[in-house]
């Protein structure tokens, strides 16, 4: 199980350039994947995102991918002379016609759209690939790591949650054949308040006391509760993404919890189903942080 949060960086070197790569995750219910290349290496996007979506299932991934020269050095710039000319004598001209102050200088002219530029180098996105590629995987192999780390530690928290809603649970079912019986006691002291003589094992009396037992019952609610859980744990222990089957299942255990809690009759009952219900909500915000 993994978080969807972590950071990952790779390097890799080819023909006097290198490449790095820097990657950081962070929570989202889907896959996003943000690129950010070289201008020269656009064209390697698509197989940027084969490559993650491979190892990643879920979450905004931040991808940066920067191209750095040997020794720093830089391109050299290239400059238009002809063009700088023609702006020069255009401004000059310009001045004279509207007579205004000040004077013309080269640091005028070098600022003019397209006389300084960096030189249009072809490069071949084929050979850059290789090193791209293996900086990426060096990246996203840290990222997978930081993310299994963060998964261990969520498990161990959900683990002793899960304990906990599971203890209380326990404790609804120990707790459940008392309610009955209280009710039948309950309901045979209110006829005799009402000033009528009649045995505690009376067919009518005994008719609401069973009408009362099937409109209370959670067996079935306890059953389906005690699966959920067992199933929870086991996809808790899966080296895989899990976050949206246990999306899920948070749903169908609060639904149970929900149903359990209108059929309680019972103060005690009520009291552990809203600590159940408090639990799986710190459950459920967990989960959102799973891959």
């Amino acid at each position: 199980m993994r978080s969807m949060t972590g950071y990952g960086r790779g390097q890799s070197a080819q023909n006097g350039s290198k490449i790095s790569v820097e990657l950081n995750s962070v929570n989202r219910k889907q896959s996003d994947v943000v690129v950010t290349l070289p201008r020269e290496l656009t064209e390697l996007e698509p197989r940027v995102r084969d490559v993650i979506n491979a190892e990643v299932s879920r979450g905004r991934l931040n991808v940066v991918i920067a191209a750095h020269h040997a020794n720093g050095a830089s391109p050299a710039v290239a400059l238009d002379t002809n063009l700088a000319r023609t702006y020069y004598r255009a401004m000059v001209e310009l001045q004279k016609e509207l007579n205004a102050a000040g004077e013309v200088n080269i640091d005028t002219v070098l600022r003019a759209p397209g006389v300084l530029r960096a030189p249009e180098e072809k490069v071949s996105v084929d050979d850059m690939w290789p090193p791209v590629e293996s900086a990426l995987k060096e990246a996203l192999a840290d990222l997978v790591k930081m993310r299994e780390r963060e998964g261990k530690h969520l498990a161990k928290d959900l683990i002793h949650r899960l304990k906990t809603v599971r203890g209380c649970v326990r404790k609804v079912r120990l707790l459940q054949p008392g309610v009955l019986k209280r009710h039948r006691q309950s309901l045979h002291e209110r006829i005799q308040k009402a000033g009528i003589e009649l045995p505690i094992d009376d067919e009518r009396l005994m008719k609401e006391v069973i009408f009362f037992a099937d409109k209370s019952d959670i067996s079935e609610e306890m059953t389906r509760l005690e699966s959920h859980f067992a199933q929870f744990a086991h996809h808790l222990r899966k080296n895989e993404p899990v976050g949206r089957t246990l999306e899920f299942m948070c749903q169908e255990i609060g639904r149970e919890f929900n149903t359990l809690g209108a059929k309680a009759n019972d103060v005690e009952i009520s009291q552990l189903v809203v600590t159940c219900k408090a639990e799986m909500e710190k459950i459920r915000e967990q989960i959102q942080n799973i891959e």
